[in-house]
């Protein structure tokens, strides 16, 4: 199925959502990579309160600078796995919703179930979806560069539900044994 919803998602809208489903994404989400979630790590260790607000979308990603004239620069995913051991924390502050790109471990998405969607974002579509994007800020961390911690308004953000509340996997429908 093809859904136009805003982000962040509610629980009732996560809850329709299925592995396989296209979702055009209008409204609010943050990016943070890997050197941001590191920091994450810490804040939540020490007991503070992240510069992303509980419920908001994780976008991995570290923009591109933007030519004179643009909002943004190239904007496209990185590698989801690449931030599997800092995403059970964040669940647990309150995040549960994800965008980047490829599987996520099995141990992951053993936590994932239930409580979170992972969307993909197609790698190589950098340009596409700085289109998307009508307004960025940079909320945290500048000394980390493009990998500082932006909130991004977006329209007609298009993803794909890759694992879903109820554990269903597009990957795991590909991998061979």
């Amino acid at each position: 199925m093809d859904y136009h919803m805003l982000s962040p998602l509610n629980s009732a809208d996560l809850g329709v959502l299925r592995a396989g489903d296209v979702v055009y994404l209008t409204g609010t989400i943050y990016t943070a990579r890997d050197a941001a979630h590191a920091r994450f790590d810490q804040m939540l260790k020490r007991g503070e309160s992240l510069p992303v607000p509980k419920g908001a979308c994780i976008y991995y990603c570290g923009p591109c600078p933007a030519a004179p004239g643009e909002i943004i620069g190239p904007c496209g995913p990185t590698t989801s796995k690449r931030m599997d051991a800092y995403t059970p924390a964040l669940m647990d502050y309150g995040i549960a919703q994800f965008i980047g790109k490829g599987a996520r471990s099995s141990a992951v998405n053993q936590v994932m179930l239930g409580r979170a969607v992972h969307f993909a974002a197609t790698g190589g579509a950098g340009m596409l979806y700085a289109s998307r994007i009508t307004a960025c800020e940079l909320v945290a961390f500048p000394d980390l560069g493009a990998e500082a911690v932006y909130r991004l308004e977006i329209t007609d953000f298009p993803v794909v539900v890759t694992f879903d509340l109820l554990g269903n996997d597009v990957y795991a429908r590909t991998q061979t044994k």
